[in-house]
């Protein structure tokens, strides 16, 4: 279990540590960057607007003036966009102590990545798990790496479709998002199990936030055209249940940062798994599912064209 209430103040000092945040230009991404910056890593953060990321960029320096950090571009609709940001990060630094797959994007209306993937499969899972392949052997050659999928309480109800993988045949933003959502988790549990089996001291694993009002939402409202329903429900239940985003990032941050934190285990708030620090919970069957995540594994190989472990 983890401490009744771990949170940014016991992140331990990371000076010297190097990190990569994909999406960190805001929600949750932003505010994992200015928590681990404040700690002592360099953090890159990888974002697809480079307007916006030298904007959120500007944020964390007013916050820690002397926060190491750097903007380099990725856009994770784009499998391309996915292997040059990795070859431009090799190319600068010789170690990754911490890889954050945050960025996503949520509920949205069915459209394709330049690679012709569903939007939220291929935005979510597909180009984290392409840019985990490109950075694997800089993880494991570097002491007590981490890899940290971001997932949602999406993934609790979600199912890997293998019939219908892209929504081509019936798409719902839910359905896909959910799917996407537990991809991320299934994709942790899975890379853990093979990083333990080849010896490597790395770990990878996920989390949620709770319910937390963002721009995640924002976006999905205004993309979408929601019925009048959801809009309700995010209006009413987003105070009421809902918590702030200083501490729906607390677990992904101590999924990424404390020591105590473990391998193939998903955390997420405490409190009716909406709200609260930290805790280890059950996310979804499928994750037991040992033929189905291997799979997965391979399906995910297959369409990204990225082998590894």
């Amino acid at each position: 279990m983890t401490n009744n209430k771990w949170a940014v103040d016991d992140i331990p000092d990371l000076t010297g540590k190097v990190v990569i945040i994909t999406g960190a230009n805001s929600g949750l991404g932003l505010e994992s960057t200015k928590a681990i910056a404040g700690k002592g890593a360099t953090v890159v953060m990888a974002c697809r607007s480079m307007t916006k990321a030298k904007e959120a960029m500007a944020d964390v320096k007013r916050m820690h003036a002397n926060a190491n950090v750097e903007v380099m571009s990725l856009d994770n609709t784009s499998l391309a966009s996915v292997k040059s940001f990795a070859d431009a990060f090799k190319a600068k630094y010789h170690r990754l102590d911490l890889l954050l797959n945050n960025a996503g994007i949520m509920a949205v209306p069915q459209s394709e990545t330049a690679d012709g993937f569903e939007m939220q499969i291929g935005t979510n899972h597909l180009a984290h798990f392409a840019l985990t392949g490109h950075l694997i052997a800089l993880l494991t050659s570097t002491p007590d790496a981490r890899i940290h999928n971001v997932s949602s309480s999406a993934a609790f109800s979600g199912a890997i479709n293998f019939d219908d993988f892209m929504g081509k045949r019936s798409y719902s933003r839910w359905g896909a998002y959910g799917q996407s959502k537990l991809a991320n988790a299934a994709f942790a549990t899975e890379l853990n199990s093979r990083l333990k089996a080849a010896g490597h001291d790395t770990i990878a694993n996920a989390s949620h936030p709770g319910l937390v009002m963002g721009n995640l939402q924002t976006t999905s409202l205004s993309q979408s055209g929601a019925p009048l329903i959801e809009r309700i429900l995010y209006s009413v239940a987003g105070p009421l249940i809902g918590q702030d985003m200083g501490m729906g990032v607390l677990p992904q941050l101590y999924a990424s940062t404390a020591p105590q934190a473990k391998g193939g285990v998903f955390y997420g708030p405490r409190t009716m798994r909406l709200r609260g620090y930290p805790a280890e919970q059950k996310c979804n069957n499928f994750l037991d599912d040992t033929a189905g995540l291997k799979r997965f594994w391979a399906l995910s190989e297959k369409l990204t064209g990225v082998s590894y472990l």
